[in-house]
Order: structure tokens, then sequence, then C-alpha cells
């Protein structure tokens, strides 16, 4: 199994001078390709389109200079070999690259981003989503080096001494946890981050399987719903009745960072006090990234703990719900409230809250201990009773529901989990999307379950209160 492991590097002064201008490089070199892409995009496109739907291929503007193939990661990979042997004047700053000082793996690693974000961008990844359009590089961060460029020249208690190729010197890694015995590089990301210089090696380590989610089947006792609730300080509700908290890393440090981004923007462009308070700007957006990135770890980890093989999770659509609302407006032009004011606090908590990061670091921790996370679609499930074919939780301002019949209160979140698990083992009622009538229903399979779940909650609770009491 291929694992990521990140530790914090201490490169010397000359190895960071020598790591600054790698990464102005690559900069240029992608910033040229990317540009290079767009030219050919522009001048060989055709925005005409006659009435049967077919474009017009021979209505484009010709360039000026003679017609050329469409460029590609190989075609731009190709001149990297003229690049290297003499200097490259940037044309905007009369700055001089030296392209021969940059490993030709890490060159070549920047033709392959480019060419994945310029695919992405015109034809979608393998899902069929678009990414938006490229921008140019103001800041190059990462470098991609190779194993057959890289040589481990000495391990010891908690640091690791690498030798890169055209790096002087050893690059010294921090290691502050083990690595896996037996693990095999297959390459390394140097990273340069607001607090220093950090070192991700790429394993191969045979002691983890790889795994196969297909051969798992799942049941009623092996499965979890999932709900993702924002609701508060929840974070996360559970079928099994638990709710774990959040952690609001960005509305916990909102103020504090209005504060030193008002500095910043008073003080003149270019000073240095203006970049001190940028770097610490920075450095506050990253106490803010590894809150929340420790906070999606812990919560993972709590969850595979509870032995569940299969985790059914909502399939959200976080671009759509961050998304503004469309403008009103009158008769004369003039812009009408159209809720945006008020949508735009819940924008900002689901930006806080990533579920996205979170999802993808739960598939990635449950892969490990052996478990499968499935997205499933949440149509109905936070307003369908879980154990009755009844509309119940039809606004949002309904958290609970007092059932006289059963003797049980319900909560919404945990309901709308429970409705989640009934989606992914295909126990959910077929509901007809125009008239919101139910059409086949399962639900008296599952009602003793459920009950069971619910009365189990009523009973812990009551039990917390007592001992509390």
């Amino acid at each position: 199994m291929i694992l990521n492991y990140q530790y914090r590097c201490y490169p010397e002064t000359p190895q960071k001078s020598q790591l600054n201008n790698w990464l102005r490089v690559c900069q240029y070199w992608y910033n040229v390709q990317i540009g290079d892409r767009f030219r050919w995009w522009e001048q060989n496109r055709s925005n005409y389109v006659i009435p049967n739907g077919d474009f017009c291929y021979i209505s484009c503007s010709l360039p000026p200079l003679e017609l050329r193939d469409k460029p590609n990661f190989y075609s731009q990979k190709k001149l990297l070999p003229e690049k290297k042997k003499d200097l490259t004047i940037v044309r905007h700053s009369g700055e001089l690259l030296d392209f021969s000082i940059v490993p030709s793996q890490t060159l070549q690693d920047v033709s392959k981003r480019v060419n994945l974000a310029f695919t992405r961008f015109i034809k979608g990844d393998t899902n069929g989503s678009r990414s938006g359009k490229p921008r140019f590089k103001n800041r190059y961060r990462t470098l991609r080096i190779e194993a057959q460029a890289i040589k481990i020249k000495r391990v010891e208690k908690n640091w690791l001494y690498l030798q890169i190729s055209k790096l002087s010197g050893w690059l010294k890694v921090r290691l502050h946890r083990s690595l896996p015995q037996g693990f095999s590089l297959k390459n390394i990301l140097i990273t340069r981050k607001a607090d220093g210089w950090y070192c991700t090696l790429c394993l191969e380590d045979p002691s983890v399987p790889h795994f196969t989610p297909d051969i798992i089947i799942p049941t009623w006792d092996n499965s979890m719903g999932i709900d993702a609730v924002l609701y508060e300080d929840n974070y996360l509700a559970t079928s099994e009745g638990d709710k774990l908290p959040s952690v609001k890393s960005y509305r916990k440090n909102q103020k504090q960072l209005a504060k030193i981004s008002q500095r910043k923007n008073a003080k003149k462009k270019g000073s240095k006090a203006r970049r001190k308070l940028a770097k610490k700007e920075g450095r506050q957006h990253q106490r803010i990234a590894r809150a929340r990135k420790d906070h999606a770890y812990k919560t993972a980890h709590a969850l595979v703990r509870s032995d569940k093989k299969v985790f059914f999770v909502e399939d959200l659509n976080l671009k759509g719900l961050r998304k503004q609302n469309k403008t009103k407006k009158d008769h004369k032009g003039n812009y009408l409230p159209n809720g945006q004011s008020a949508k735009s606090g819940l924008n900002k908590s689901w930006s806080d809250a990533s579920f996205g990061q979170f999802f993808d670091i739960f598939s990635y921790i449950a892969e490990k201990a052996g478990a499968v996370v499935k997205k499933v679609n949440p149509a109905y499930t936070s307003q369908l009773l879980s154990y009755r074919d009844e509309f119940v939780f039809t606004d949002c301002s309904i958290r609970s529901y007092y059932d006289a019949i059963e003797g049980i209160v319900v909560d919404r979140d945990v309901n709308s989990s429970i409705n989640l698990k009934r989606v992914g083992l295909e126990l959910f009622p077929t509901i007809n999307r125009r008239s919101g009538k139910i059409t086949k229903s399962k639900t008296d399979s599952t009602t003793k379950e459920v009950l069971a779940v619910l009365k189990g909650i009523l009973e812990a609770n009551a039990l917390s209160s007592d001992e509390r009491g």
C-alpha cells in the first residue's frame, strides 16, 4: 500500500537558497507552458456555431505564424534540453534563470501538472467534473523529486539524512514518528510553508495489504450511517446515537485574523512591515488549517474504532451549498433583496466545516483499517421518520419529535443518520419526486432495529442524567 509520511526538514542556508531557485525556475516553467497552451487554444478554436449545431472550423482567426500541432505533455517536455543549454531571460524583469540546476524529473513533473490542469479544464476528470480555468502561478511551493535522484545516507533515532541530486550536502529530516519496516521509497515532495520547509515521503509499505472494498458485504450490524449536522456545536451524528463535536477553527480565530489583515493592508506595499505582517497572517491561516485537519483525523479515528466495516455518508453537493444566491432585479433594473447576506454566514460555516476534506481523510483512514466509506443519496433522509413512513421533520427548525405512540423522543440528526444507513442497505422507501408520495416501502423490515437504537439512546441519556444528579 502507498503511504505518505510528512516530516519537518531543516535545510541549511545554502540549501534554502538552492531550493528557492528551484521553485523560481519551476514557477516560470509552469507559467510558460500554461501561456503557450492558452495561445494555441485562442488561435485554433472557433466561436461560431451554424444553425444545425455543428461548429464551423474554418471561421477562426489564423495566427500570424505557421499553424502548429496542439501542445501536449510530450511536446512541451521536449523543449527542456534546449532550455538547459543556456540561461533563460525573463522578459518582464530581465532575470536570468538556469534550468540545468533543477533535477530533470522535477521539471517533467511541472509539465505533468500543466497537462493535468489543462485537461481538466477542457474535458473534466474521470467523473466528468470540469475544473476552472488554470491560473498563472505567482507562488510555487512544492517540488517533486523521484526516487532515482535520492539516496538515504543515514537513519538515526529521530533524524533522516537524504542526498538529493544537484542539492549540496545532505537534507536533514526530523522523524517525529518512526518509518515502517521494509519500506521502499517512491518519491518525495519538498514544500515551503509559512513556518518552514517540509518533506513528504511517498512509501510503499508491503506490510499493509492492498484493500479491495468489494469483498465487504454491508449488513445492519457491520454498517453505520453518518449525517453531516452543522448545527450549533455538533459536527456529525451517527446511527448509533452519538454526536461528535465540531472545531470551528476559522470562527474562533476570525477576529484575530481580521485585525492582522487590517494592519497589513494599512502598510505600504513592498515595505518591510507589510512583509512581516503578511508572514504573520500566513502563520495564522496555517494554524486554522492545521486545527481543522487535526480535528478531521481525530474524528475519523474515533469512527473507525467503532469496529464497523461500512460507513454510509451523504453525497453532498458542497459546491452548490456554498454557491451565492441569484440576483433579483425589478422592472427598472434595480437590485432587490435576495437573501445573500443571511446565506453568507451559512456559506462561511460550510467552508469552515470542510466536509470534503473530512470525507477524503475518513476514506483514507478507513481503508487502512480494512473498512470502506460509501456515499449515498441523502434525498428525503432528513424528513422521513426512520421507523414509520411519515414526513415529520418538514422544517429545519424542527430539531426533535416526540412520538406519543412509542413514547420516545426522536432527534432529527440521529434519525437522518439512520435513514442514510437504510439508503446504503437499500431499505429506504421509494418516493416519487413530483408528488412526494411513497410508492415502495421496506420500513417494516427495519422497524424493530431502529426502535431498539432510539430507545437505547433514551435509556443512556436517562442514566447519564441520574449519574450527574
